[in-house]
């Protein structure tokens, strides 16, 4: 926990303690950069976070549950009914794939998808299990340049994605004028 909000080790908080990490050269040049002007204390909060939290009923996790520390994207069906297996909860959420993306355990056991529509809750009940790829603040795949997020209400159980607009230019300018790779101001962009 930070302040009340559930903190997670992603990735890249990894990579800052680990050089040998398995990332692009344009990524672990990010790594770099960033190492440096983080100080021992905020390094120290990065490399304590934890890979899973359980609380409320639900997982939180930056990649799947079922191999937290390998970094596995859950970008498709099966990666989800792994992670929902691993998860052991009623609902599991994800990051690390930076698109939204819910997946739910129908009759059966038969896993559906789908793909939300921002601002509209979906009613996430506790008779199944439910995993929620939440999108990212950065660094968006999907050409969209607003930051993504979700919100879990587990006292009504439901699930609202959000996409909220922020100044993105501004951004990939800092990007540009760190001198950080090009590719990441793009993407910011919206570009490939």
């Amino acid at each position: 926990m930070a302040d009340g909000a559930i903190a997670l080790k992603g990735n890249h908080d990894e990579a800052l303690s680990r050089p040998d990490a398995a990332l692009t050269s344009e990524a672990l040049a990010v790594i770099d950069w960033t190492r440096v002007r983080l100080s021992p204390h905020q390094l120290a909060f990065l490399e304590s976070l934890p890979l899973v939290v359980r609380e409320h009923g639900a997982c939180f996790v930056h990649a799947s549950a079922d191999a937290p520390h390998e970094w596995r994207y859950v970008s498709d069906g099966g990666a989800a009914a792994r992670s929902i297996e691993a998860a052991d909860a009623i609902w599991c959420l994800v990051g690390h794939v930076h698109d939204q993306m819910l997946y739910y355990q129908g009759a059966g056991r038969r896993l559906m998808a789908f793909t939300p529509s921002p601002g509209m809750p979906v009613p996430v009940g506790r008779h199944r299990r439910w995993l929620a790829v939440a999108g990212s603040v950065g660094q968006p795949r999907d050409g969209n340049t607003a930051a993504a997020y979700a919100v879990l209400d587990t006292g009504a159980a439901s699930l609202t994605f959000f996409r909220v607009p922020y100044d993105h230019p501004a951004a990939a300018a800092k990007i540009r004028a760190a001198g950080l790779p090009e590719r990441f101001a793009r993407r910011l962009e919206g570009l490939k």
